[in-house]
């Protein structure tokens, strides 16, 4: 489909909407006219009055909203003198593709790269374009993957898809704003009727009589029932646009593996589903470890340090793009299956350009790592850079995992202040289990629902698990403190408490002993002299 047909689908599908509300509209005003014809006096009253209950809500749908801007994502905007490498390789790009070149380019904190064009009249003028690169998306390509995924955005452009997208995203966000504002106001009504009610009861309650029964009944029904209409047509409408997006898919694909060859784009399709995946990884376990002890890592490895997780687990990543996800095709998709890209671009006749020995994308940046410590202020919430920076790595893992020890030993820590008194420390814990109440400490930790309803030996056998695992977070924040304890940072595996030589079996048997039915506290209280 060219880009005209696919223009006059698109505003025809627009167009559409509003002529849905005016059918409706035009429906209720046959049926108030046959009714006035009829001469029917009171009846033509009533039905005019629940005409004018449906066509409000209809009215409000069609023009009450209007569809905010886009926000763009937030990122650094990068010139042709400060990136000239990167924007050489993209104006290449532009001119292979047979496209205008964009007029910013704008590195982002994600695993993507996007287009935009600030069109006007609903996409038919062209007007200011916009790319999107992530930094972590250049951090885990190489410079030919880069190319055939900026190559695929070109596509775009070139079947002027991003001057259709104003049309297509206006209609299915105003069809879906409709439906949701519908049933917002429906859901407001029934609240109003709903408050009404119960403050009649709460009168009759007052007056000794008994509550009646709440029950907001049709309140907000007029608005429901205009909603139904706009529902069917924007699931008729997303299943039409998402079927024109799906082909863009694959057109920009096609483009992609033509200028930047055939190994290069299946491999970069290959790469990038892994590459979220690792980049959703590492923000959660690496980059906000500390935001709970309020540390970032150091400048520039908020994003940079994704290319250190990329490095130590390649064999990992080499198992996730040989097994591509499997995806079941939904008719609202907006892409097609990554494995369906995948096969069809390997299927392209072999066009002799390897991707073998490239160099990785960020070396078409001037300074990588002054890009991530920029995006760094750009991206991060004013709360985010509040917050310390640690020294290094080790300094954040090991801080980190301190204070998340000190949280997890807290509620022993308050059960000994309640219990025994003093500061809740481990030294006073020790007194209280040498004094007899360590069951009365394990009773004020909290359970879970079977260890609740457990009575006699059951109750101290499921607290028992619980009083070693604070016991244990106790004691490690106390040697950490002694600085005979550290965690260990580590790329490939869960962070690791070390103690010196020997010590861990002495913990595992000196915290047994300390929860035993009689506990006896000697040999914790050995391990715990600095002298030990």
């Amino acid at each position: 489909m060219g880009a005209t047909l696919r223009a006059l689908r698109a505003l025809v599908l627009l167009a559409g909407f509003y002529l849905l509300g005016f059918v409706m509209l035009g429906a209720l005003a046959a049926v108030d006219w046959a009714f006035a014809e009829a001469g029917v006096g009171a009846l033509t009253a009533k039905i005019w009055f629940i005409s004018a209950l449906v066509a409000l809500p209809i009215v409000q749908g069609m023009f009450a909203l209007r569809t905010p801007k886009d926000e763009p994502p937030p990122g650094v905007t990068v010139t042709p003198e400060g990136e000239p490498a990167l924007w050489a390789a993209v104006r290449e790009l532009a001119e292979r593709t047979g496209t205008r070149a964009p007029d910013e380019i704008v590195l982002t904190g994600d695993v993507n790269a996007a287009v935009a064009e600030d069109t006007r009249l609903l996409g038919l003028l062209p007007g200011r374009r916009r790319m999107y690169v992530g930094l972590p998306l250049m951090a885990g390509l190489s410079e030919p993957q880069l190319r055939s995924v900026l190559a695929h955005e070109f596509g775009h452009y070139t079947h002027h898809d991003t001057r259709l997208t104003a049309i297509t995203l206006r209609g299915r966000r105003q069809v879906m704003r409709t439906v949701a504002n519908l049933h917002e106001r429906s859901q407001a009504k029934a609240a109003k009727e709903q408050a009404r009610l119960e403050k009649k009861n709460a009168k009759r309650i007052a007056r000794g009589k008994e509550a009646a029964v709440v029950d907001p009944g049709s309140a907000g029904l007029s608005y429901r029932l205009a909603a139904k209409p706009f529902l069917w047509y924007g699931t008729f409408y997303l299943r039409a646009s998402q079927g024109v997006a799906r082909q863009q898919e694959l057109a920009a694909d096609l483009a992609a593996a033509r200028v930047a060859g055939r190994d290069a784009t299946a491999s970069a399709l290959r790469e990038i589903p892994a590459l979220d995946a690792a980049h959703d990884f590492y923000m959660q376990s690496y980059a906000t470890l500390g935001t709970g002890a309020g540390l970032l890592p150091p400048p520039g490895e908020v994003f940079g340090g994704l290319r250190r997780l990329l490095a130590a687990r390649a064999a990992e990543l080499d198992e996730l793009r040989a097994g591509l996800p499997v995806q079941e095709q939904s008719p609202y998709d907006s892409h097609p299956p990554i494995a369906e890209r995948v096969a069809r671009i390997e299927e392209l006749p072999d066009d002799g350009r390897g991707p073998a020995g490239a160099r990785p994308a960020l070396a078409l940046l001037t300074d990588p790592a002054r890009a991530f410590a920029e995006l760094e202020g750009a991206v991060l919430t004013p709360e985010a850079q509040r917050l310390g920076r640690a020294a290094d790595w080790p300094d954040l893992v090991h801080r980190s995992m301190l204070w998340q020890a000190e949280q997890d030993a807290e509620p022993l820590r308050r059960a000994v202040a309640e219990t025994h008194g003093g500061d809740g420390s481990l030294a006073a814990f020790l007194d209280a289990a040498d004094a007899g109440r360590l069951w009365q400490l394990a009773d004020l930790l909290p359970k879970s629902p079977e260890a609740q309803a457990a009575t006699g030996r059951a109750a101290r056998e499921f607290a028992r698990p619980q009083l070693r695992a604070r016991l244990a977070r106790l004691v490690t924040a106390e040697l950490a403190r002694q600085s005979r304890a550290r965690w260990e940072l580590s790329w490939t595996d869960a962070a690791r408490l070390r103690l010196p030589d020997g010590h861990e079996a002495w913990l595992k048997q000196a915290l047994d002993a300390a929860v035993n039915d009689v506990p006896d506290t000697t040999e914790l209280r050995r391990l715990l002299t600095p002298a030990a």
